[in-house]
């Protein structure tokens, strides 16, 4: 790619060398951060160390991802001797997966390989796809577009391997609809009808002039690259533009150089000691409508004429259906008819003992429903909002490290406070996602133990909150500061355990959970 951001196709060498040059336009500003520049986020801390260790990861720019990628193609090339940008397709159609194609190139059956992958076979590529050559000698060759239907010269006329060939300005309006309107960048076809041929980079380099179009298909290509590599993701944050790259893929949590931290398995923030699966069923339980439901079943009843939902907002029992095509008075006790509820012999103790305790039942059920999920519900987003209050935490902690300096303390001594407000976010993260996991939790012993260890968590990060919401002075420091250390230490060990009980269990298979 020059300059302008456009795809380079080295001629002289005979092959499709193509070299990929990334446009920084999304990627982060790099801004220096101030104090908490090396947080990694508020889910860090030294409790994840030996995850860490244990799950090497790679922040990679726009231009790193090409050049991997690059290297990924030329690797793959230097053993099965195919053009680059028929590799790159094919690599594409096995996600990466280098060892899987190389496997199927040397099976025995090469051509049903390029057929599944929508590839003219390199072997079998025949001459009787050259353009037509008039027998006058010295009379300028033409041939007819089969989509605009004009004669041109055979010179502007073009092909892919399948030999369905059109005129440039065809090809280019083709490409450009696709790769603009459509966003399609490794799947484009062949421009003729019911042709599956997938169209080669080096095609869409030679067709196509405009600087935008082939930027747009530049990055079309390179995001598909890290979606289809199992090794490869986007850090979800917004206009971040970096990837990260792993050995292998698994749930371990992974740091960009934006500070965001997240699960590599499902992209969304470090959930431990949740799996991906409970974590994305809580997400969409929150999004959804289904506790509402749960919430008009038990609060609530349907009107026994039209079944529309009421809810009742008065003492009275009488109840008049406000849907206009109905106006039906009915018991709010019984849901039966109003009308005889004025008469001497009639008496809302009259009801089908059966009926009415399957009706007590069910809403009895709605109600326990809801308020299990509640409950959970309620404390996880009590700790999410607690974490929000304690990051601002660290602007007042930095100006009680400044104060401390004053007063004829090292850098070194005051960098206790900025260690425990860390520890402090930490084990609130790890609070939050232990609700969700105790919401899918079926009672067990084990659950029990869990629950023990998750109350003795809940109960320090409160009192190291309280310590660190403190007015800090030179009179309390020395106090403070012992206390302050003791508790984010004791804090730091009782968060590890339950992270490591957990994970016992993960293993031994002890955890059982609710439908």
């Amino acid at each position: 790619m020059d300059s302008d951001g456009e795809i380079q196709y080295d001629e002289d060498s005979g092959e499709d060398n193509m070299l990929y040059e990334a446009d920084s336009g999304n990627e982060s500003s790099g801004d220096e951060l101030d104090f908490d520049e090396q947080r990694a986020g508020p889910s860090a801390s030294r409790a994840d160390d030996a995850i860490m260790d244990d799950y090497p990861f790679q922040v990679l720019s726009i231009q790193e991802i090409v050049e991997f990628m690059v290297e990924e193609i030329n690797e793959v090339k230097d053993v099965a001797q195919l053009p680059r940008t028929t590799i790159r397709i094919l690599l594409n159609h096995f996600n990466w997966d280098k060892e899987k194609l190389l496997e199927r190139l040397y099976d025995t059956d090469q051509e049903r390989l390029f057929q599944e992958a929508h590839v003219v076979s390199p072997l079998i590529r025949k001459s009787s796809h050259a353009p037509k050559v008039n027998s006058r000698r010295g009379a300028v060759t033409t041939e007819e577009c089969e989509i605009c239907l004009t004669v041109q010269p055979s010179a502007v006329m073009s092909s892919l391997p399948c030999g369905h060939r059109f005129c440039a300005g065809c090809w280019a309006e083709y490409l450009t609809t696709k790769v603009m309107d459509e966003g399609m960048g490794q799947t484009i076809s062949c421009a003729a009808h019911g042709c599956d041929i997938l169209v080669d980079d080096e095609t869409v380099m030679r067709l196509v002039s405009e600087p935008r179009v082939l930027q747009r298909y530049q990055h079309l290509i390179t995001n598909s690259f890290v979606e289809c590599n199992r090794c490869l993701c986007w850090c979800p944050t917004p206009d971040c533009g970096y990837a990260l790259k792993v050995s292998y893929p698994d749930m371990r949590p992974v740091t960009c150089k934006c500070g965001h931290r997240f699960c590599f398995a499902c992209g969304e923030a470090w959930h431990d000691p949740v799996r991906c699966s409970l974590i994305k069923r809580w997400l969409k339980k929150c999004d959804d409508d289904s506790e509402t439901f749960n919430w008009i079943s038990a609060n609530t009843k349907e009107c026994p004429k039209c079944s529309v939902t009421i809810e009742k907002d008065g003492g009275c029992n009488h109840m008049v259906c406000k849907n206009q095509s109905c106006r039906a008075d009915f018991c709010w006790v019984c849901l039966g008819s109003w009308e005889p509820h004025g008469s001497s012999w009639y008496s809302c103790n009259r009801y089908d003992e059966d009926e009415a305790k399957a009706a007590r039942d069910a809403q009895e059920k709605s109600r326990a429903v809801l308020n299990r999920y509640l409950f959970y519900c309620n404390r996880y987003m009590n700790h999410m909002q607690s974490l929000k209050f304690e990051n601002k935490l660290y602007a007042s902690v930095k100006e009680k490290m400044e104060e401390m300096q004053q007063h004829n303390m090292s850098w070194i001594e005051v960098q206790f406070l900025k260690k425990a407000v860390d520890i402090l976010c930490s084990c609130r993260v790890t609070l939050m996602y232990t609700y969700v996991f105790a919401y899918y939790l079926r009672k067990n012993n084990q659950s029990t133990i869990f629950e023990e260890n998750q109350k003795d968590l809940e109960r320090c990060t409160e009192v190291l909150s309280e310590y660190l919401e403190r007015d800090i002075t030179q009179e309390n420091l020395v106090d403070i500061k012992q206390k302050v250390q003791d508790k984010d230490r004791y804090c730091d060990g009782r968060r590890r355990a339950l992270l490591e009980h957990v994970h016992e269990g993960y293993e031994r298979d002890w955890w059982v959970y609710n439908d």
